[in-house]
Parts: C-alpha cells; sequence; structure tokens
C-alpha cells in the first residue's frame, strides 16, 4: 500500500492570504516546532511564519499556525476551522535585529496554550500579564523597561478573516496595553480603547518603549 501526503489545506490557505498581502513569500525561516504537538510535542503552534515590513514604520509580523485545521478536518463543527482563529503580532523592528525576538514566539505559544486548556480569545478581549513577557532576557538588569503590561486582542486590520477548506479561520491580532489603557479596556471597552490607541500606534505595533497614550 503506498502512503500518501497528510492533505495541507489549512496551510496552503494562510501561505495564500500571506502571500496575497505581501506580493511574496517571507524572507525570513519561520520558527517550526521540533514535535507536532498533536505528536506529543509542547508548543500547540506548528509554526510561526515571520515577516519584515516598512510601513507604517520598519517591524516584523508574526503569524501563528497551530489554533486552525492545518491538515485533516478532525472537528465536528464544519465552518470553522480547528479553534477558528490565529494569532498575528506585529513587533517594532530594529536596524540591528538579526531576526524576529524570542520573547514574541514565547508569547505567541503561551496564549495558544491558554487558548487550548481555558478558552478561545475573540475581538475585544484583554489579559493582564506580567511585564517579563515582553523580555528578551527576563530577569536581567539590561531589558529594557516597560510600561506594557496587558494584551488585547482584535481582527487583523490586513489578514482578516480567510474561508478555508477546513472551515473559517480568523487572523486575531494582539495589541500591548499598559496599566491605564488596560483599565479603560475592561469591561467591554476594548476596541473603543484599541481605536484610540491606534491614532498614536498604527497598526498596533508593539514597541516596548512607548509610554501610554492616554
Amino acid at each position: 500500500m503506498i502512503e500518501t501526503a497528510q492533505p495541507t489545506n489549512g496551510w496552503d490557505a494562510i501561505n495564500a492570504a500571506l502571500r496575497e498581502h505581501y506580493g511574496r513569500d517571507s524572507r525570513w525561516p519561520d520558527w517550526a516546532t521540533q514535535r507536532p504537538y498533536n505528536l506529543g510535542g509542547p508548543d500547540p503552534l506548528d509554526a510561526i511564519r515571520n515577516y519584515d515590513h516598512d510601513e507604517p514604520r520598519p517591524h516584523w509580523h508574526m503569524v501563528g499556525c497551530g489554533l486552525s485545521e492545518l491538515y485533516d478536518k478532525t472537528s465536528d463543527i464544519p465552518d470553522l476551522s480547528g479553534w477558528g482563529i490565529e494569532f498575528s503580532l506585529r513587533v517594532a523592528r530594529d536596524t540591528e535585529d538579526a531576526g524576529p525576538p524570542i520573547w514574541a514566539a514565547v508569547l505567541l505559544q503561551q496564549l495558544a496554550r491558554y487558548v487550548i486548556a481555558e478558552r478561545p480569545f475573540a475581538p475585544g478581549h484583554t489579559i493582564h500579564v506580567a511585564s517579563g513577557i515582553f523580555n528578551d532576557r527576563p530577569g536581567q538588569a539590561e531589558n529594557t523597561p516597560t510600561e506594557l503590561a496587558a494584551l488585547a486582542f482584535a481582527v487583523d486590520p490586513d489578514l482578516g478573516t480567510i474561508e478555508t477548506p477546513n472551515g473559517s479561520v480568523t487572523f486575531l491580532q494582539i495589541a500591548a496595553l499598559t496599566e491605564a489603557e488596560y483599565a479603560a479596556a475592561r469591561g467591554g471597552n476594548a476596541l473603543t480603547v484599541l481605536s484610540r490607541i491606534e491614532q498614536d500606534v498604527p497598526l498596533h505595533i508593539v514597541d516596548r518603549t512607548r509610554r501610554s497614550t492616554l
């Protein structure tokens, strides 16, 4: 019996959406897990796609792959692929960066674990986090001080929602908030607060050095 390759319908749809937006494939390697989660690996995201972009300011655009069904359709909900979301994160890029920041990949994997263990995020949700999550060297003095202390979620304005053979997938962008912004966003006000923040922080590019906009 000849074995056939595993279907990659979900992968193909995500790749097509990124290629349509950027007009090219990424110039940077994916960050892929050594052992997929469905085979006992520790990280829910099979890979993180990394794009460099210069507008509206130099930044990394990182897209998680693993909360939707990348291969065969296995869930019982026909119009939703897996959890129905994939995370999107934009992080300020410096000229001396050798590649995307490690802390951002750690954050994406931690949020994916939360989704699987607790509940999926949706536009307008918020969550408080330790400020150390934004540092590449936790606990060390040379880390850049930051006022960022929480996260909020909105639909990625460039990638939106796509339809795949396994159901729909919404690219859920992660925005970073200061304590004051988080306080204002709670109670169902997150999307309003994010709209205000975006006037000063286009595309919600995460910059660890930024001050509160409120």
